[in-house]
């Protein structure tokens, strides 16, 4: 299990698999009539959709098919009208592996019903034949777009140059759509027939390169892109800089006005630091803490990742318009709360980083680095038996305190901080 859901190489996701998973999620939630299901746009999706789809059917749950549509919009679609889903994505992994994500009637699964899931003993047919996917229902996708079209102005936009780096991410369309709705000129830019495993939290340096290529090109605004399934947001500035995830969400949090805000042990200190918020509350990485978290705070409150995702725990209202609540990662609500806030202060999309303190972060991953290995290296260091100076600098000085709810992260006598951690989803460190 990942965030959400269950993570795994498409080798793996067979059809006796995908079939399992869904009986024991249908289980864990225990009666449903009707369930909601969508996918991303890898090559793999749509045969493990199908599979997701017999499930139901054979349980005589009606489904409503809403075919390729960002996780966000189909969780919101379904939670509208009180409905389970179920998302076929990989989210970010790599292009050989893929996920299921499952949400109850009021949101993403909680740690407590995954274990439901995982203990739930299920029967499955001897003989299961694929289904062949109806013609998609395009409601989850018209209502996504109507919820930001109809909240901010109608020219929040007018006179930008945004380019949407479209790649292989299922919201390439609607984000062209919805920029354009709202007055932007609209550049579209590196869609990809194959899947491109987008990670927001390590930037590959090709798109790196890209952006600050593009920017000056066509003279843009805003470069933005999201994952592959759209819940984790990338955004450039007028000079081709890509965000940091915390940094948006932070951004993203002022702009919204909300008073407290839930974030995991890896984001930023600026944030505590800003003095924006009246609470911050740290928790593990995943959206499912983050979302528990918000649940046992009061105030208008949101919650954000470092990978960018935004999860909004209050509804919000503003010149009379309703933003309702949405706590599951979305990575379009943080490009238009940005280009919202430099429009009321005055200033280019860069000048935002003017609003929070100066904390200079870097943040990468060791691929393919087994989970054992990375799990012996942090208990080593914990432990003493490997000084924590031999992988970094004696400059940072002595270490002033660690905290260890997930990962290690050690903060120095430097007030620098270093923050080690094992993927839960990939053979990352």
């Amino acid at each position: 299990f990942g965030t959400s859901g269950v993570r795994a190489l498409v080798s793996e996701l067979d059809s006796k698999t995908c079939y399992a998973f869904t009986i024991a999620f249908l289980k864990s939630i225990g009666s449903a009539s009707k369930i909601v299901i969508g996918h991303d746009l890898r090559p793999s999706s749509p045969s493990i959709t199908a599979h997701v789809y017999q499930a139901c059917m054979d349980n005589d749950i009606d489904v409503v098919y809403v075919g390729a549509a960002p996780t966000p919009a189909i969780a919101y679609f379904a939670s509208q009208d009180g409905l389970p889903a179920i998302v076929i994505t990989g989210s970010h992994i790599p292009f050989d592996r893929n996920g299921i994500k499952f949400y109850t009637a009021i949101g993403e699964i909680t740690k407590t019903e995954e274990n439901l899931i995982l203990q739930s003993d299920v029967n499955i047919p001897d003989q299961l034949d694929e289904v062949i996917l109806p013609a998609p229902d395009i409601q989850a996708s018209v209502l996504f777009f109507r919820r930001y079209a109809d909240f901010f102005p109608k020219d929040l936009c007018v006179g930008l140059r945004i380019g949407v780096y479209e790649h292989s991410s299922v919201a390439r369309d609607l984000l062209k759509s919805l920029f354009e709705s709202l007055g932007a000129t609209v550049i579209s830019l590196g869609r990809s027939n194959s899947f491109v495993p987008i990670d927001t939290e390590a930037v590959r340096q090709e798109d790196v390169e890209s952006a600050r290529e593009w920017v000056v090109k066509y003279n843009l605004d805003m470069l933005v892109s999201t994952d592959g399934d759209a819940d984790r947001p990338l955004i450039a500035d007028e000079n081709g800089h890509w965000l940091r995830g915390d940094v948006v969400g932070a951004l993203t949090a002022v702009a919204l006005g909300l008073d407290e805000v839930v974030v995991p042990v890896s984001c930023n200190s600026l944030i505590e630091l800003s003095g924006y918020f009246k609470s911050v509350l740290r928790t593990k990485i995943g959206s499912p803490f983050v979302i528990e978290g918000m649940k046992s705070v009061s105030g208008r409150v949101g919650g954000f990742e470092a990978n960018g995702g935004f999860l909004l725990g209050s509804d919000i209202v503003k010149d009379g318009k309703q933003l309702f609540a949405l706590p599951t990662r979305d990575a379009v609500l943080p490009m238009l709360a940005l280009l919202s806030l430099a429009k009321d202060k005055g200033m280019p999309l860069s000048g935002l980083a003017t609003c929070l303190p100066d904390r200079f972060t870097a943040s990468n991953r060791l691929q393919e680095v087994d989970s054992i290995k990375s799990n012996q290296l942090l208990t080593k260091i914990r432990s003493g038996a490997l000084p924590i100076h031999h992988i970094v600098p004696e400059s940072l000085g002595l270490p002033v305190s660690e905290y260890d709810i997930d990962g290690l992260r050690i903060t120095f006598e430097s007030s620098e901080i270093v923050h080690l951690r094992q993927s839960g989803n990939a053979p990352e460190l």
